[in-house]
């Protein structure tokens, strides 16, 4: 019996002495619109919370699923997670009911995807109000006159479009369909905003890699996914008419043009929608992630937070090669204030 005791104390002894933080990974699920980089960034953190150790212990890191925003706000919320990651900025009244703080980690756009033979990327063209009756079922096929009237040098067939959505609680979806009701009165009094939908066509495929997969293995289909992950997939994307009349590319540059015109200051809790941004050179489609972090502060919520500082700070170039806006400083600084007001005591 001494023998075991001796045995219980040093287990306890040892169990001490491993670092706060250290005893196992981060746990987070959600977007998979940002899924790219939230990987990069974990592997990032590894190196720095081992601090530059050749071989880094498997309890340092981050574990990270890619459930969709839908399934995110629900593992937070039910502390099933440590954090969420979504598309879609939850109110001050829902962070309030759950007990969460938000904030934004990174931006990117949306980019409908086609697969049309003889169509290349940035040859068609959209306008919302063509997406729209497409995605309502309005318009079932590729040489519909609408389609030809606002691409009429392009030879497209004269086949059905097979649309394809995001069947997953998603926050693409969320911000798809946004910018579609801002497009199209029908839509948004039909069909709505939300991370799922009533889809009145085409067929749903589970997160951004079945929505990916769908595309390229069917004709003549339409898909909507996240930028960089369209570009690694090498699929053909259309150009998307602007607020100010303009078919914008989608790319870094005319995404941060989007982002310029974001009054984070005044968005209480980031709560914040960046689709159709006014500007000549906006893109019209473009979403931010938020982290969705519980309350009170502990010791695991702070290792959330160093996460994401470490990168803020040292993750910004990551996230421009994958093809997203990382926050600019100033918006940084806001986001470090944040964290220190709402997770003081009492708050």
């Amino acid at each position: 019996m001494k023998l075991l005791a001796k045995l219980a104390v040093a287990g306890a002894l040892l169990a001490s002495s491993v670092a706060p933080g250290q005893a196992e990974p981060i746990t987070g699920a959600g977007s998979s619109f940002a899924f790219p980089v939230i990987g990069k960034w974990a592997q990032n953190y590894r190196v720095v919370k081992s601090d530059g150790a050749e071989m880094t212990p498997l309890d340092i890191g981050v574990d990270y699923e890619p459930i969709g925003s839908l399934g995110g706000e629900v593992r937070v919320t039910q502390r099933a997670a440590e954090f969420g990651a979504s598309d879609r900025p939850l109110s001050s009244e829902e962070l309030q009911r759950s007990a969460l703080i938000q904030f934004p980690i990174v931006m990117g756009g949306i980019v409908p995807v086609v697969n049309i033979d003889g169509i290349s990327a940035g040859q068609i063209k959209f306008t919302g109000a063509l997406l729209a009756d497409i995605y309502l079922g309005k318009i079932k096929t590729w040489s519909d006159p609408a389609i030809k009237a606002v691409n009429p040098d392009l030879k497209l067939p004269d086949a059905s479009i097979n649309v394809i959505y995001r069947a997953d609680g998603s926050g693409t979806t969320f911000n798809w369909t946004d910018f579609l009701a801002k497009a199209s009165p029908e839509w948004r009094e039909k069909i709505g905003v939300n991370t799922q939908v009533a889809w009145p066509a085409g067929a749903g495929a589970e997160r951004t890699q079945g929505v990916t997969e769908a595309v390229k293995r069917i004709k003549n289909s339409i898909g909507y996914i996240e930028f960089g992950q369209v570009v690694r997939a090498a699929l053909a994307y259309g150009l998307v008419q602007n607020k100010a009349g303009t078919f914008v590319k989608p790319e870094p540059a005319t995404f941060a043009a989007a982002a310029a015109s974001a009054e984070w200051a005044k968005a209480k809790d980031f709560s914040l929608l960046l689709t159709d941004a006014p500007g000549k050179d906006a893109y019209p489609i473009v979403a931010t992630t938020f982290a969705l972090v519980p309350k009170p502060h502990s010791r695991r919520t702070q290792e959330v937070l160093d996460f994401f500082r470490i990168s803020f700070e040292g993750g910004a170039a990551d996230a421009t090669a994958l093809g997203y806006v990382p926050l600019p400083e100033s918006l940084v600084k806001q986001v470090k204030d944040y964290w220190a007001s709402s997770m003081k005591a009492g708050s």
